[in-house]
This record gives C-alpha cells, sequence and structure tokens, in this order.
C-alpha cells in the first residue's frame, strides 16, 4: 500500500461503519475474540457472523472509486468497486493490509492464494451480494444479505433500533396512500392496519397478498417485481435518509468552511486547502440536489399510481428503477459517508487534525463525490 493508504487505514480503524466502509474490524474489536484471553464478549457476533472465514470477518470492505490505471483489472467497464482490505497486523495499521477488488480479473484465484478461500466457499457469494450494493449503508446491506438468505447479528450494523421504528413509521405513512385506494377512504382504520402490515412486508422480503396483488395489477414477471421491490425498498430509505441528513449536511459543509489544522502549513498544502474548501462544498449541495431530483422520479411515478389511478407510471418506475438505484446509492452514500466521519473525527473529545490528515480527509471526500466520468487522478493532478 501506498503511504497515503496507510494513513487513510489508520484514519478508518476507530470509526463505525459508513455508507462506504463496512468495518468488521472495529466489529470484531468491540464484540469477538479480541481479547488477550481470547474470549468472546458478544456469543452472538460468533454465532451469526457475515463471513466465515475469520479473517474476513475483520476485514474493511470499502466502496472504492477506481482510479485509471485500476479499470484494467475488471473486464467490464465500472468506476467504483468493492475492496477487502485485511489488515497483516490488527494492532498496528501502519504495516498496511492485504487487498482485493471483487471480481476483478482472476478474482477466486487471489481469494485461493492470499485468504485460503475456495470458488464454492460461501464468503464468496457473501462478497459477491455486497459487490452488487451501490453503497454499505447498513440497513440495505441488511436486506441484501437477507436476500441472499443470511442473517447476521445485529451487531454488524450500526442501525438502532430509534432509527428502525423511525424508518418503519416512515414506510407506513408512504404506503398508506396505496392501501387506501385499494380499500377505498371509507375504511381509514383498516386501511391504516393493512398499511402497517404492508410495510412490514415490504421490509421484511416477505410475500404477502397485497404485494402479489400489486404485482399482477402492475403486470410485472415475479422476478422484476422482486427487484423492483427492492430498489422501490432503497428509495424509500434514501428519502427518510435524506430527510433526516439535511441538517447535518448543511452543518458539515460549513465546518470544512472554517476548519483549520494545527502546526505548520506550507503555501502549496494552504493553495490546495483553499481550493478543496469551496470545491467540497459546491459537490456536496450539488450531489444533495441531483438526490432530490432522482427521488423526485419515484414521487411522481408514486402519485400517478395513488392519486390518478396510473399503474403504468409506477410500473416504469419499477422497471427503471434498478439503473437509477446504483447511481442514487452511490451519490447519497458519498454523503452519508461525509457526515458520519465528519461526526466521528470532529466530535467534541477529539484532537484538531494536522495538515495532512486534513489533506487526506478533503481528499477522500472529494474522491467519494465525483461525478460520472470523472477520475480520482483529477484530484490528484489539481492538488499537486
Amino acid at each position: 500500500m501506498t503511504d497515503r493508504a496507510v494513513r487513510n487505514l489508520e484514519h478508518l480503524r476507530g470509526s463505525a461503519s459508513t455508507a462506504r466502509v463496512l468495518n468488521l474490524l472495529r466489529v470484531w474489536e468491540e464484540n469477538g475474540d479480541s481479547r488477550s484471553d481470547g474470549a468472546v464478549r458478544n456469543p452472538d457476533w460468533a454465532a451469526r457472523p457475515v463471513f466465515r472465514t475469520h479473517a474476513l470477518n475483520r476485514s474493511l470492505i470499502i466502496k472504492h472509486r477506481l482510479r485509471r490505471n485500476e479499470t484494467d483489472l475488471f473486464t467490464g467497464r465500472r468506476q467504483v468497486a468493492t475492496k477487502v482490505v485485511i489488515p497483516i497486523d490488527d494492532e498496528d495499521l501502519k504495516t498496511g493490509g492485504r487487498y482485493v477488488f471483487v471480481n476483478q480479473i482472476g478474482f477466486e484465484r487471489m481469494m485461493i492464494e492470499a485468504f485460503g478461500v475456495a470458488p464454492a466457499h460461501p464468503d464468496i457469494e457473501t462478497l459477491r451480494l455486497i459487490d452488487k450494493l451501490p453503497s454499505l449503508d447498513p440497513f440495505l446491506l441488511r436486506e441484501q444479505l437477507r436476500r441472499g438468505g443470511l442473517d447476521p447479528a445485529p451487531c454488524y450494523f450500526s442501525i438502532s433500533d430509534g432509527d428502525l421504528q423511525r424508518m418503519v413509521a416512515f414506510v407506513h405513512s408512504e404506503v398508506e396512500p396505496l392501501v387506501t385506494l385499494s380499500l377505498g377512504a371509507d375504511t381509514f382504520a383498516v386501511a391504516s392496519d393493512s398499511a402497517a402490515r404492508m410495510a412490514a412486508k415490504i421490509l421484511s422480503n416477505t410475500p404477502g397478498d397485497q404485494l402479489e396483488a400489486l404485482r399482477l395489477t402492475l403486470r410485472l414477471a415475479p422476478e422484476q417485481y422482486q427487484e423492483g421491490v427492492f430498489c422501490w425498498k432503497g428509495f424509500l430509505y434514501y428519502k427518510w435518509t435524506l430527510s433526516t441528513l439535511l441538517g447535518e449536511v448543511a452543518a458539515v459543509a460549513e465546518a470544512v468552511r472554517t476548519i483549520k489544522p494545527s502546526g505548520r502549513i506550507d503555501r502549496p498544502a494552504r493553495e490546495y486547502l483553499d481550493r478543496s474548501r469551496a470545491v467540497l462544498r459546491g459537490r456536496i449541495i450539488r450531489t444533495c440536489d441531483e438526490v432530490s431530483r432522482t427521488l423526485s422520479i419515484y414521487d411522481d411515478a408514486y402519485a400517478r399510481l395513488t392519486q390518478e389511478g396510473r399503474p403504468t407510471a409506477f410500473r416504469d418506475f419499477l422497471l427503471d428503477a434498478p439503473s437509477m438505484f446504483a447511481k442514487l446509492g452511490d451519490q447519497l452514500g458519498a454523503v452519508q459517508h461525509i457526515v458520519s466521519y465528519w461526526r466521528f473525527r470532529f466530535g467534541p473529545a477529539a484532537h484538531p487534525a494536522n495538515v495532512e490528515e486534513l489533506m487526506d480527509i478533503f481528499m477522500d471526500f472529494e474522491t467519494g463525490l465525483l461525478g460520472r466520468g470523472e477520475s480520482p487522478d483529477d484530484i490528484g493532478m489539481m492538488a499537486a
């Protein structure tokens, strides 16, 4: 690994999982057998792991924006890859780590040589399930793994009971117009109860008469409907997430403008930080605007279904949702990562960042917010 990559690995060690990083190393330290006596703190951690391979179950999994020299590692064109990093020394991340990109050329061979994981091992399929997600948001990660027949322990996902309850309530309010449309406005109490059951079915991926009736109304094949509903769930979650993030996003954008590094700062570093402050704030605002516009496509299609009785519009949305879902997850995941990492790194008790670390953080944030067709190498050129 390069010096900068090693420094970033150190920064990530103590932070919780974000939409861009699944920090299984920290989960292991807090719940697993990391104590000197080898005792497991949380038996559920061992009984219901994400990965069966011990090394993978204490790795760092990162949604990584590929540089130009990394795109040739894949047979198809892609901009973001899933990077699996296994530290060489859990106690000293300065030693770096071994890493592999999921589904890169020679992926299965590398997994055997580096980690002893055979192609038929269940962990390979788990990595591929994770790779299909646009972000590592804990709610969607949990749902994706459940779709694959996996049910890891709650300690692997940073979802509080309060957040889960608020998400359920939000989905309930969203689907109530659809249930009311099918049952009639005069049966409000029945519709409300049916909406609660439908919301639970949507969030749990369990089949039900209401969901099957909707599939038939929309004239979708089972596989089209299953994928569309999963992405619909993603849109609902992202809509709820954006509404809860907006206040924090504004605060972080302002903090980016005013934060000062500790220690001496030379002229090139000052020029880079000044440029990066303006670019970052602009990109954060632009990305949130683009997310809002994409979410409005869902709002319009859903309104045509529930208010105008036009199911075709919602059917088209479900068919188009998978392609929009990837970009939406990429964009909102980058903003979520910035907010959650900033909250962790610059909390009330945190020590100030030096010039080098602040430049790394800004560069990492800029990389996550790059638009389609832009490369992280462009940032390096601007910073040089």
